[in-house]
């Protein structure tokens, strides 16, 4: 499966923020990368806005432009705010549980596990990233799978508490989805108005 491979820091400096986790040279150069990426200050256009939006949750979320986009109208078909509903349709993907579930410590890590077959929904091993997750379905590690290191490093001393939406049990390695989370519990810092706008021109 595509997905974006090229340096994360450059792209977490570009937004300032370290959408792909915690970044110790983010927390040195906390300005856009480049030659003049600390002095120059330009102003940018109502478009070029939107567009850095979209680009940021794109990367926080690991989805290329077409899948985005194919996402962005699933969402506008379904009831309710747009951008809301986006975020809720990336929040229920497959890779982003296994992150939201402390299985692994980043989005790309959640990926590689469910792509290597480590990942089950309902008892059933599934490798698809993007498989949408319902309310109800339980995501756990598969059995031969978990005593990996990988997961065990990130599950240990990780706050299942800080998502009400998800109920974890740890002696068997798994979570469900209670349900699709309201906006305000969803942590990203993502203007999905702005994502909005911008399709919508």
């Amino acid at each position: 499966m595509a997905r974006y491979i090229g340096p994360k820091t450059k792209i977490a400096r570009k937004f300032g923020e370290p959408i792909f986790g915690p970044d110790k040279v983010l927390s040195k150069k906390n300005y856009p990368p480049g030659q003049h990426g600390n002095t120059r200050k330009r102003k940018t256009s109502e478009y070029g806005i939107q567009l850095r939006e979209k680009q940021k949750a794109k990367y926080t979320y690991g989805v290329l432009e077409r899948q985005f986009s194919n996402l962005f109208e699933k969402a506008s078909r379904t009831k309710g705010i747009t951008g809301e509903v986006l975020l809720q349709i990336l929040e229920a993907r497959l890779d982003n549980l296994v992150f939201r579930f402390g299985i692994a410590p980043t989005r790309s890590a959640a990926r590689q596990l469910v792509s290597h077959r480590h990942i089950t929904v309902d008892g059933n091993v599934v490798n698809i990233p993007s498989y949408a997750v319902k309310p109800g379905q339980i995501v756990g590690v598969r059995e031969r799978s978990k005593s990996l290191a990988v997961v065990d490093n990130a599950l240990s001393g990780f706050n299942h508490s800080k998502y009400p939406w998800l109920e974890w049990d740890q002696p068997s390695k798994s979570g469900k989805l209670l349900h699709i989370p309201e906006r305000v519990d969803i942590p990203e810092n993502i203007k999905e108005q702005l994502i909005v706008e911008l399709y919508s021109k």
